[in-house]
């Protein structure tokens, strides 16, 4: 859930650090106070569009930060973790706005783009207002709440899986058939294989090849260096190191005789002479024996090039083309022993085909007796709600597709009449900006929050209604806070009531500038706010009472 909203040369705000709780929080003020201005900042750390108007008069950027609890929701833990972005299971989104117009985001102190931004949002927050509704308007989105409300993941997880695995069955089945060009294709691949078996090593092999290459082609250079160091340790010249080595034994054995302590010193150079020896010996016997095969080399050299050349054919490095013989063959077995194997995956594909049509027939009658509870408990709502005579339906429409589908044999449309007589039809195309919104509550409270996210915000929700049935909308927000986090904006006192907590924005003016300031309001602060949006600018003792009797009975209820 939201913890905490900071804001920051944001519109009118200059500066506000906002704690939230759960349960249903309210926000209330004067019209034109900018009730709506947490809401803003929620879309723009939702990845909503940012633009220069945002930052208040006269500073260069607005900031905004929010932090949110994910205890209650693994989803947006493992998005994160997928991301790279967790950090011990805290989550904070940040947007700066520069007044040019540009913005930058961040999650959890990374660099983050406007995708990832509404990818993460879309998990954390619910925003429902009078033109935030796109959601709910989306078919997908409206299959979506219906399976969810319905608990119906597991069979869908199955409806899901055997559309995948019949899907990728058929495309085995049809790389192995080879459709029309079946016999180029044996062909192709028995060319392909018959010239990597001819050139391609194992790669202790390839090692050797390489070696022998490099060695062969340096073969002149090996020997003449190998027979000069042989000269430096053993030549004629009195330079020679073996001479010079036998002068320094010579000269220390004398300081032997004088010094037992120095016998050590000179065994080591006894050892040294002998090692000395036995380099020279090997060298030389090295330089004799170094092979200047002109045909080997040519021979080595030509067979390298040929594994380049197919290097780049296969668009592969040298040491991979032992692994694509391996894979060119087991293609080419496939298509040789095609009929049994076809027989054989034509049966395993017939039995995934039956597989995904009673589970998904069984999907499509759990959908059925879904979409008539949800539309029966949703028309009721929307009667509490101040929509009398209103009717919400969901219709069912089968896709026609002959093909296994993952999302099951239908699709969903939502249809309202929101008027007593009038017909049916889709609800993208019918419901205002108001209606729309108490629609929305109205399934919001029928599905209890089946929605994954932990924050639902709603955005004047009441508007155009009032009375009892303002009561009524404020206990089902209310009752929808007993199962999620719920921010309501509201102008009516019958809503603010119903809070559990209460937020208060009050804009004030002085010579240079105007301000506004967000306030968590106390026990006395919310009846004194209730009590002005009961009796507008003149507060008197009765509409004090009368908004105390409102929040004893709303606490009780």
């Amino acid at each position: 859930m939201l913890t905490s909203l900071y804001v920051r040369q944001f519109a009118v705000v200059e500066a506000a650090e906002i704690a939230f709780g759960p349960g249903l929080t309210v926000v209330s003020g004067e019209t034109g106070a900018g009730k709506s201005l947490l809401v803003d900042a929620l879309m723009l750390l939702a990845g909503g569009r940012a633009d220069s108007g945002m930052v208040r008069a006269g500073s260069d950027r607005a900031e905004l930060a929010a932090e949110f609890d994910l205890r209650e929701l693994p989803g947006a833990q493992e998005w994160l973790q997928k991301e790279d972005l967790d950090d011990d299971g805290s989550c904070q989104l940040r947007r700066v706005i520069r007044a040019e117009g540009s913005s930058r985001a961040w999650i959890n102190g990374r660099p983050a783009n406007a995708r990832q931004l509404g990818e993460l949002a879309s998990q954390l927050v619910e925003i429902h207002g009078q033109h935030e509704h796109q959601a709910l308007l989306s078919r997908t989105h409206q299959l979506n709440l219906l399976d969810s409300y319905a608990g119906h993941q597991p069979l869908l997880f199955k409806v899901r899986e055997a559309a995948r695995q019949w899907r990728e069955l058929g495309i085995r089945i049809q790389r192995i058939s080879g459709g029309d060009d079946r016999e180029h294709q044996v062909e192709l691949l028995r060319h392909e294989c018959e010239e990597l078996a001819k050139w391609v090593l194992e790669p202790a092999d390839l090692l050797e090849l390489e070696s022998a290459h490099r060695r062969l082609a340096n073969a002149g250079r090996l020997v003449e260096g190998a027979a000069g160091v042989v000269d430096l340790l053993d030549g004629d010249s009195e330079f020679a190191l073996r001479r010079l080595l036998g002068r320094a034994h010579t000269e220390l054995a004398k300081l032997v005789a004088l010094d037992g302590n120095l016998t050590p010193h000179l065994e080591l150079l006894d050892n040294a002479t002998i090692q000395l020896g036995e380099a020279a010996d090997g060298l030389g016997r090295y330089a004799q024996d170094v092979d200047l095969d002109p045909e080997r080399y040519a021979e080595v050299d030509d067979h390298l090039a040929k594994l380049h050349e197919l290097s780049r054919r296969h668009r592969l490095p040298v040491d991979q083309l032992h692994t694509k013989l391996e894979q060119l063959r087991h293609q080419l077995a496939e298509l040789e022993g095609a009929g049994e194997a076809l027989e054989k995956l034509g049966i395993e594909h017939a039995r995934l085909q039956q597989a995904y049509t009673v589970d998904a027939a069984q999907l499509s009658q759990a959908r059925a007796a879904a979409a008539r509870r949800l539309g029966k408990e949703v028309t009721t709502l929307m009667t509490e709600l101040g929509m009398a005579g209103g009717q919400l339906s969901i219709e069912l429409t089968s896709t026609d597709n002959d093909q296994p589908d993952p999302q099951g044999n239908e699709r969903c449309e939502l249809l309202v009449s929101t008027n007593p007589g009038q017909p049916l039809r889709p609800l993208r195309k019918v419901a205002s900006g108001g209606e729309l919104a108490r629609i929305s509550l109205a399934i919001e409270v029928a599905t209890l929050g089946a929605d994954s996210v932990g924050s639902m915000i709603f955005d004047e929700v009441d508007a155009g209604i009032g009375g009892a049935v303002a009561e009524v909308v404020g206990q089902k927000l209310r009752q929808l806070g007993s199962r999620c986090q719920v921010l309501c904006v509201t102008h009516l006192p019958q809503v603010a009531a119903q809070g559990h907590a209460h937020l208060c924005v009050t804009k004030y003016s002085d010579a240079d500038s105007t301000h506004t300031r967000i306030d968590k309001l106390d026990a006395k602060g919310r009846r004194d706010e209730l009590a002005r949006m009961l009796g507008g600018v003149e507060i008197t003792r009765e509409t004090r009472a009368h908004a105390k009797q409102m929040l004893e009975r709303a606490q009780t209820a």
